[in-house]
């Protein structure tokens, strides 16, 4: 989609726009870039199926130091062309950057993942040491070609994320920290440094502009681009129309447009003010748009908040039955076939494989969990398999099953309660405890709160021994139970574990 859009902008930039053709070709490679910066906080927030999202993502990835070489091809060959150079100069120069870039890059990220790899490098530097390498591929190959240290670092990030790295969580986790700051201070700076004169030169053209590039040149992009592959109208759809643009695309404008104004190309001084006039209107509608959108199109990941409990037992195969009939998009993981094949043939969803394993990561029945109940018979595991999903869904969303005498701290040989998730259910009960109590027929017990029956009067005619389990709305919403007295609306159902006398 690069030439694609390219040619499509550039044309829309030239007819519409009003440009001569050097800007025109300029601005059409500029708006190429659908800067990772802006759509990735969108995509977290928009709750996009895998697919669709990695459509979007990889999009922005890999267009940003593209679009930034082709506008350099197009940038060097006008301020060369009267120099005698022309287009081989420009080609030229672009060919020795790609090559040094790729070397410089990928060479600089397969060493330091080497050093990684053999110990050589401490834990708590290689957060530094990666953006101090990074930093230095950037540099190096900037020095070769302006704007060329993108692609660089681009390359180095994708072969060490490749390189299957024990610690590249903790690295990623800090590359999102640090990204946060970074671009929040960048944006702020780039527009500060916008002169309000230069908003006063956006005119109908430029405005015409936009919409030919919203409504008609980004559509006509991704359906040519896709033609002929697996992808559902919907996901064109929504594909066609979310392309926000951001830092790169400021940056470009800014650096390119002060050398094309001295050599008196026509249009030139409206490259920023167009610039920034896309980035603002892309970033406003698309950035509203894009949930509501994602929703109507039926593009969200599955559920609104999948329930994921790991751990195939007679006892969890019956919660999940349970809570399926009360509407609860529930899924039993577990790495043992023959555990998981009650819970199929009772129609629960199941997901088969080590939920810690890679293959986890790219499953797409595990997009939209959004609450995580470890229920296995081991604490330590348990403990892994909350800390492991609470880096996305958050701290207070993952539950585990614990000892009955967990919350006494004072035993330094248990784990500690910080590397543990939240400790579920009203009473602690070890796994052994729940399964006994089921082969001594406990059952499950569904109490909905009413305006007659309040909650309290429900918690009250539990028995002592009785556990309550979750709170469950109407909409099939689930909240486990992790104190001794949950506050209940009416509307709401109690899911509670009682003996057979109450059942």
């Amino acid at each position: 989609g690069v030439l694609v859009a390219w040619v499509l902008g550039t044309l829309a930039a030239y007819f519409v726009g009003g440009l001569g053709w050097p800007v025109a070709l300029l601005l059409g490679a500029i708006l190429v870039v659908t800067g990772p910066t802006v759509i990735m906080p969108l995509l977290k927030h928009a709750n996009l199926n895998r697919r669709t999202s990695s459509y979007l993502k990889w999009e922005g990835i890999i267009n940003d130091p593209l679009g930034v070489m082709l506008a350099v091809i197009v940038y060097q060959y006008f301020l060369y062309s009267g120099e005698g150079g022309g287009l081989g100069v420009a080609l030229t120069s672009l060919l020795t950057a790609v090559v040094v870039a790729v070397l410089i890059g990928g060479g600089g990220g397969y060493l330091l993942g080497t050093f990684f790899r053999r110990g050589w490098v401490p834990e708590y530097l290689k957060a530094p040491m990666i953006i101090a390498v990074a930093l230095g591929v950037y540099a190096l190959s900037h020095l070769v070609l302006h704007e060329s240290g993108l692609l660089a670092v681009t390359v180095m990030g994708v072969v060490m994320g490749n390189m299957g790295l024990r610690s590249i969580e903790e690295m990623r986790r800090f590359k999102e920290y640090i990204t946060i700051i970074l671009v929040s201070f960048l944006f702020v700076i780039l527009t500060a440094s916008l002169e309000p004169r230069l908003l006063k030169e956006i005119n109908w053209q430029l405005i015409a502009m936009l919409l030919t590039v919203l409504f008609v040149v980004r559509p006509l992009t991704v359906w040519i681009s896709t033609v002929g592959i697996d992808m559902p109208w919907q996901e064109r759809f929504l594909v066609g129309w979310i392309a926000p643009r951001g830092v790169v695309a400021a940056a470009s404008a800014g650096a390119f447009a002060p050398a094309m104004i001295e050599a008196g190309y026509d249009g030139a001084d409206l490259l920023v003010p167009a610039v920034f006039l896309v980035i603002f209107a892309t970033v406003i509608l698309h950035g509203f748009s894009l949930g509501p959108l994602a929703t109507r199109l039926k593009l969200r990941a599955e559920g609104s908040g999948r329930v994921l409990i790991v751990g195939a037992s007679p006892w969890s195969v019956q919660l999940c039955k349970v809570l399926r009939e009360l509407k609860v998009d529930v899924l039993l993981a577990d790495a043992d076939w023959s555990r998981l094949r009650p819970a199929r043939q009772q129609g629960v969803p199941t997901w088969y494989g080590e939920i810690l394993s890679d293959r986890a990561e790219e499953a797409l029945e595990l997009d939209g969990v959004k609450v995580v109940l470890a229920a296995t018979g081991n604490v330590a595991y348990n403990s892994m398999v909350c800390n492991h999903f609470a880096a996305e869904i958050g701290r207070t969303l993952v539950y585990q099953l614990t000892d009955a005498d967990t919350n006494d701290d004072s035993d330094r040989r248990k784990v500690s309660h910080v590397r543990r998730g939240v400790s579920v259910f009203s009473r602690k009960v070890t796994f052994g405890a729940l399964w006994n109590n089921l082969i001594r027929d406990w059952r499950f017990q569904k109490t909905r709160v009413t305006d007659e029956f309040s909650g309290e009067d429900i918690i009250m005619q539990l028995p002592g021994d009785a556990i309550m389990l979750a709170v469950v709305s109407k909409e099939g919403r689930l909240d486990w139970v992790s104190q001794e007295n949950p506050t209940l609306k009416v509307g709401e159902t109690l899911v509670s574990f009682v003996p057979p006398s109450q059942s």
